[in-house]
């Protein structure tokens, strides 16, 4: 019998060749049969053991660790599970420590690097774009937790090894750097204030109505989250452009960041709390609609955006 540990900061593709290489070397065994597949099938088996943890009450309300086993083919695979509450999960503690980036407010970071964006977005972006660009799934396909987090530990410390260590390390786990910065914003990087006004003006059904709601959020913006956003928009569509390379359509790329540039505050996470769930996968929705909307508009103009600014006011 083959045991395999599973990590959920490992990707599908990798956990399915990892189990179908387990499989073959089971096959060295006297009378042993070539399994079909068996890795494939056997996640399967793991994912829908997850799923029916997930949708049972019991085990969603205990704050302990699940064990379970699924074996096939002379396989076994040991996972243990533990659910959050999605006060939790969707909460966004600010560092207490004001000299790193993570946890950091946009606006702090910007000002102390003296740039218009924070050093850690132009350099992972830069990365990506260097050597990533035709990566399949970018920004969908987790990277390593513990190389995540040892980028994270670098950026913080404003390490002199940061180029070095970006040059050297997975791609995936680069892409998840980033998207770890953005979440970990202390007030996402359309800001608190304007949440309610971004889902207002997604919900237009005129089409200038909602062109110039939506152009006049973008306007209401701090200085460094309009710059830092129509950066990475910019980015976002060059990856988008290698589309039949990589598999990530603008919309993937709008389902993966939506939620994590756009979240309601803890105050509206609260009131939301004894609410059915499906008002908050319609909150979701709009937040990949938001960023939906963006990139698919054509080039946007911080200067152009700033000019408008005498014709508008900046009151939402």
């Amino acid at each position: 019998m083959t045991q395999v540990l599973v990590q959920t900061d490992c990707n599908l593709n990798s956990v399915c060749e990892h189990l179908d290489r387990c499989c073959l070397d089971s096959l060295k065994e006297p009378g042993a049969k070539r399994p079909a597949n068996t890795g494939a099938r056997l996640w399967g088996r793991v994912r829908n053991k997850l799923l029916r943890q997930k949708l049972d009450p019991q085990g969603v309300q205990s704050k302990n660790w699940h064990d379970d086993v699924i074996e096939m083919n002379g396989i076994k695979v040991e996972f243990s599970m533990k659910f959050s509450s999605r006060d939790m999960s969707l909460k966004r503690t600010p560092s207490k420590k004001q000299t790193g980036v993570f946890g950091v407010k946009i606006s702090v970071v910007t000002k102390r690097e003296r740039s218009k964006v924070p050093y850690i977005v132009r350099q992972c972006i830069e990365e990506v774009e260097k050597r990533g660009i035709e990566e399949v799934g970018i920004y969908r396909i987790s990277g390593v937790a513990t190389d995540i987090q040892a980028l994270k530990a670098a950026f913080d410390a404003n390490s002199k090894d940061i180029l070095m260590m970006l040059s050297d390390m997975d791609i995936n786990a680069i892409a998840g750097t980033l998207k770890l910065y953005f979440r970990e914003l202390p007030e996402p990087l359309l800001t608190d204030r304007l949440y309610l006004a971004f889902m207002e003006g997604i919900a237009l059904s005129d089409p200038a109505a909602k062109e110039n709601c939506m152009m006049h959020l973008l306007r209401s913006l701090p200085d460094p989250n309009l710059i830092t956003f129509l950066f990475l928009l910019h980015h976002l569509k060059k990856v988008a452009e290698n589309e039949p390379i990589n598999k990530m359509s603008l919309h993937n790329l709008a389902t993966v960041f939506g939620p994590t540039l756009l979240r309601p505050s803890e105050v509206e996470i609260k009131g939301h709390m004894n609410l059915a769930s499906d008002i908050w996968s319609h909150d979701v929705m709009a937040q990949v609609q938001v960023l939906l909307y963006y990139l698919q508009h054509p080039p946007i103009s911080f200067s152009e955006l700033k000019r408008s600014t005498l014709y508008y006011s900046t009151d939402v």
